[in-house]
């Protein structure tokens, strides 16, 4: 069995997907958001050793606190990058009856990666822009990554969750959010988009590990800007 590498657990979270989730946050990310909010988990032979095995005993002693919707996300980093542990995890995580749910840039896409999917019953998706230029210039990779591993999760038809950080002055347009509705309307596994604010609490980190945020100089949008563009969803 293969070992995987966590930055952190958190047992009871309630933004990362549906319900009460026991979420996993994996290390190592191959790209660079300027919004990154986790910069210490890009470095990839960081982290605690878990089997798959171990971890997911861990998550069941949770499973009361999940309902009918919780069970468990593993995040990142990019969880991509350690797609066999996370496949691994999710099988045993099913085999205890526990929802599992994938939170991905979804920049990776290979057969390791299809036999993860296999045991996904739901994916996060960070869309994180609606161009090309945008995704080379404050991502890092391609527009393409993400928007093919979008296609296959519509061609085996697993529920996803389109999510986008709004920041001021990049995306929080109604363009971009007529865009990423009409990403959506493209790939009827999507049932549900969610609009992010950006936010800055994350620079104690980057002050900590003596880097520079890229995005230090950027706003969080106004309640009013949230307000504006999550009606722009609505009303389509």
């Amino acid at each position: 069995m293969k070992a995987g590498y966590v930055h952190s657990i958190q047992s009871l979270g309630t933004v990362d997907g549906p319900g009460v989730r026991f979420v996993v946050f994996m290390q190592g990310c191959n790209l660079r958001c300027g919004c990154c909010h986790n910069p210490d988990t890009w470095d990839i032979s960081g982290g605690e050793s878990y089997s798959a095995s171990a971890l997911s005993e861990k998550a069941e002693k949770y499973r009361t606190y999940f309902g009918e919707k919780g069970g468990v996300t593993v995040s990142g980093g990019e969880p991509l990058l350690q797609a066999e542990f996370v496949s691994e995890f999710f099988r045993a995580c099913h085999e205890k009856g526990i929802h599992t749910c994938l939170d991905t840039s979804g920049c990776i896409l290979n057969d390791v990666v299809k036999e993860l999917l296999s045991h996904t019953d739901r994916v996060l998706l960070d869309m994180k822009y609606t161009n090309e230029e945008a995704y080379r210039k404050y991502v890092g990779c391609s527009m393409e990554g993400p928007l093919a591993f979008l296609d296959y999760l519509n061609e085996v038809g697993i529920p996803t969750t389109l999510r986008q950080v709004i920041i001021p002055s990049l995306n929080d347009t109604a363009e971009n959010i007529t865009a990423l509705s009409k990403i959506s309307e493209k790939h009827p596994c999507v049932d549900k988009i969610e609009l992010l604010p950006f936010r800055k609490i994350c620079m104690t980190k980057y002050d900590k590990m003596g880097i520079p945020f890229p995005f230090a100089d950027m706003e969080t949008p106004t309640k009013e800007k949230m307000e504006y563009l999550e009606s722009i969803l609505k009303d389509r």
